[in-house]
């Protein structure tokens, strides 16, 4: 049976884990075969702090989405996310031995390779390594050096590093859970590329991707990344805040914030109340719509303030840097109520809501075009780019004939979620009344495929 261009992103995020199998139709969007959601147990804050737990969500995911889709995933592009990345800006040159003869992405790769040896903090590897503008004999402003002439190649790059032991583990769970790693994009790269037209890149803009346990930052200018950051708040904390501030359960604060949460506390009366029922026989528990928003509000200016501070860093008061297209929200957190609003006030800046629906097919679902799906969509996209050199190893399942995929038990947490009072989430909401490929791709991808290489290595070597 002929094999087909199919693509896998796998998001592994604090709340969730998503497995999205799509290709590309006929009218070069993307049509999303198959989702596979879990929840994330196992991750915190972007990093893996438990192992066994994390591979059981990743083959649910995956399982679920080869339910769905009728395809049998064998290899994914991963995102990495977390605490631990961060970004310097660097500013590097070779010396070209015969200036006569033109420049080549072999020059442009002997530039990559110098700057990847940069010596890093103890524990610290870099994960991406992208070209910004080149200069050549003085020259400045060059996007694309590869057919001219020089003796001096110069170019400022925008290097993103990372703790080599959680991006190892993060392939550990991925070999482990019986699939390979293709390859790695940070989050809030493909998030990017989900929802952030051509004309955003070039005006200027920064993507503010809100997620369960961190929030991504990206700042693109003139078509190209200026700077990322990681916070490591996002809307577990917001959760959190509202399960202490009201004294109920995590589920109900979820619930809570979703459905009746707000970032304005003056939308609110003071007269609105909602009703929560006790646990085992208690009395219900009133809580002040008012003074949920009061929470929500703390919690978030407090994010976004961090946010824009990391904007602050970059410069973007300087009329060279400034960001015309302003700010675009991602990522579930950005489906709070007044969120909008609230980073507009706190930011100056114009603010609107980013869908990654731009780029899916016209028959995909509303849920697939949430912001909440942004990453999982850009890390498909991410993959049918480097789809363009190798075929990916997806079959239809019919072909199979080997035994279905062995979820991984979970004694341990099984016998403590015996332990916790649970309370479904419908029981709550029952009783709750009221173009062509650049330098920078090309170079991009050769990285990559070398460091999913490395780690590859590292975890053959480790068995």
């Amino acid at each position: 049976m002929e094999k087909e261009n199919i693509a896998v992103g796998l998001d592994i995020g604090t709340t969730k884990i998503v497995a999205m199998i799509g290709k590309k139709n006929e009218y070069g969007k993307l049509e999303i075969l198959g989702v596979g959601k879990s929840k994330s147990l196992g991750v915190a804050r972007g990093v893996v702090n438990n192992i066994t737990q994390t591979i059981q969500s990743i083959q649910q995911a995956v399982i679920e989405a080869e339910a769905n889709s009728g395809y049998k995933i064998n290899d994914v592009v991963v995102g990495i996310a977390g605490q631990h990345i961060r970004s310097i800006q660097h500013t590097d040159y070779v010396i070209r031995t015969n200036p006569e003869e033109v420049i080549s992405g072999r020059d442009i790769q002997l530039l990559i390779d110098q700057v990847n040896k940069l010596a890093m903090l103890p524990g610290e590897e870099i994960i991406h390594v992208l070209p910004q503008e080149f200069k050549i004999d003085g020259q400045s402003e060059i996007k694309e050096p590869i057919g001219m002439y020089g003796g001096r190649l110069e170019a400022s790059f925008h290097v993103v590093v990372g703790q080599a032991s959680s991006i190892r583990n993060v392939g550990r769970c991925i070999q482990s859970s019986g699939i390979e790693l293709s390859g790695l994009t940070l989050e809030p790269l493909a998030s990017a590329d989900a929802v952030l037209s051509q004309e955003e890149k070039e005006a200027g803009v920064a993507l503010i991707d809100i997620g369960g346990g961190t929030t991504d930052l990206a700042i693109f200018k003139d078509g190209i990344i200026r700077h990322t950051a990681v916070v490591p708040f996002g809307g577990n904390v917001i959760t959190d805040d509202i399960k202490e501030g009201c004294s109920i359960i995590e589920k109900q604060a979820e619930l809570l914030k979703t459905k009746f949460g707000s970032a304005w506390p003056g939308e609110n009366k003071d007269n609105e109340i909602v009703s929560i029922p006790g646990l085992r026989g208690r009395d219900p528990k009133e809580i002040s719509l008012k003074n949920l928003s009061k929470i929500i509000h703390a919690r978030v200016v407090e994010i976004i303030e961090q946010v824009f501070t990391e904007i602050k860093a970059y410069g973007h008061e300087d009329p060279r840097k400034k960001l015309i297209a302003g700010i675009v929200l991602t990522g579930g957190g950005s489906q709070l109520k007044h969120i909008k609003q609230l980073v507009e006030y706190i930011t100056g800046m114009d603010t609107r809501i980013g869908y990654p629906n731009e780029h899916l097919a016209g028959n995909s679902s509303e849920e697939i075009s949430s912001p909440l799906f942004a990453t999982a969509v850009g890390l498909v996209m991410n993959s049918i780019e480097n789809n363009s050199n190798s075929a990916y190893k997806i079959e239809l399942k019919e072909v199979f004939t080997e035994a279905p995929r062995q979820v991984v038990q979970q004694p341990v947490a099984a016998a403590v979620e015996e332990k916790i009072e649970e309370v479904s989430s419908e029981a709550i909401e029952e009783e709750i009344n009221l173009e062509t490929e650049t330098t920078e791709h090309k170079i991009k991808r050769s990285f990559f495929d070398r460091y999913v290489e490395k780690i590859k290595d590292f975890l053959d070597n480790a068995e």
